[in-house]
């Protein structure tokens, strides 16, 4: 059973920094793609960046390029989001997600890509305020 559990949410004021953490489990070393997502109250959910785990390969919503990364530091290990110079329309529950589907990053950050997502954690709040 695949299992992503976030955490290091929290309350961060503009221009701050927060490096959120997707523990993977259960099995997922064939599947191709996680990213993270965040959905801000009254907005639809967003792809905010995706990793391809296999070569550790990147892609980013533009609104985000040159402050969020996305890494993994080992095999199996968590997936990092870290988030710098944030602003306060950054503020969203963020999660992450994952498929067995062969998804490519480009699909899943699209508008609606969410929907091909099989496995998500129950989220993180990030509140970006002065």
């Amino acid at each position: 059973q695949v299992q992503l559990v976030e955490s290091g949410g929290g309350s961060v004021q503009p221009g701050g920094s927060l490096r959120l953490s997707c523990a993977v489990s259960g099995g997922t070393s064939h599947y191709v793609a996680l990213a993270w997502f965040r959905q801000a109250p009254g907005k639809l959910r967003e792809g905010v960046a995706c990793m391809y785990l296999s070569d550790g390969d990147t892609s980013y919503q533009d609104s985000v390029k040159g402050r969020f990364t996305i890494s993994r530091e080992h095999v199996q290990g968590p997936v990092f989001l870290q988030m710098n110079d944030v602003r306060p329309e950054a503020t969203a529950v963020y999660s992450c997600a994952t498929s067995p589907s062969p998804f490519p990053c480009q699909v899943v950050m699209a508008p609606g890509g969410y929907v091909g997502m099989d496995y998500w954690g129950k989220g993180t709040q990030v509140t970006v305020s002065s």
